[in-house]
């Protein structure tokens, strides 16, 4: 089995989708891989088959999603208020603490077995990340990242340090789930109900830093490339 077989993923863009939805799409990615894995293990599997892979792209409407240690402080309002401005909320399986899902915003799943990869959670979410900064590059933007804090940051080591991505993900027999928020138009009047990531700092996006409304489809064909060659995959035709 070659590096290339391992590492072709299969690509679906969801669009705009329910939080719910996505989440049941995502978990029947996540039990194929992890049922390829368990069985080759139960077969004896010498050389092991080519684990499925995914990469789903969506977005979501008016969500606001909380981690396994998120803080019920970091949400600034109650739940009717939430509910009145039509964002809904959910506790989910993820690491990190409360962020905010919407309309504008690309949100990216990879659903990849890491043993094809690399075995190393630091890893994986530093190659999210420089996807991440690779796209804004391309757009004249620069991005890094913030000692301590995952994500992607713009102006990381100033005073005015702001989150234009944040990361959250799941491993489980080192198959991931979840992933980016990737602000892109995305309207950040929402940002002012929670505390994102549990951090009191401020939140922009690509419309925001360039002053203008970016083109949706282009950032998505300019991520899916920076994926490909950050992970050294393949999406299958």
């Amino acid at each position: 089995m070659t590096a290339t077989q391992t590492r072709t993923l299969t690509f679906h863009d969801l669009g705009r989708i329910g939080y719910r939805e996505a989440w049941d799409y995502q978990e029947t990615c996540f039990q194929k891989v992890v049922q390829h894995k368990v069985r080759d293990r139960e077969l004896q599997v010498h050389e092991r088959t080519p684990s499925p892979g995914y990469l789903l792209f969506c977005e979501h409407e008016p969500v606001v999603t909380m981690g396994k240690m998120a803080n019920d402080e970091n949400i600034l309002v109650s739940e009717e208020l939430l509910q009145s401005q039509g964002v809904s909320l959910f506790r989910i399986n993820r690491g990190g603490d409360v962020t905010f899902h919407g309309p504008g915003q690309l949100v990216g799943y990879p659903i990849i077995d890491l043993d094809n990869y690399f075995t190393d959670i630091g890893r994986y979410l530093r190659s999210l990340e420089e996807t991440m900064i690779r796209t804004l590059a391309d757009y004249s933007i620069e991005a890094g990242r913030l000692k301590g804090a995952t994500g992607v940051w713009i102006e990381p080591e100033s005073s005015d340090a702001r989150k234009i991505c944040a990361i959250g993900i799941r491993v489980s027999r080192w198959v991931t789930m979840h992933g980016w928020a990737f602000n892109v138009n995305t309207d950040l009047k929402y940002f002012d109900l929670i505390n994102p990531c549990g951090l009191s700092k401020p939140v922009t996006s690509m419309q925001k830093e360039l002053g203008r409304p970016v083109g949706f489809e282009a950032v998505k064909e300019t991520v899916k490339r920076h994926f490909q060659d950050v992970f050294d995959a393949r999406f299958m035709p």
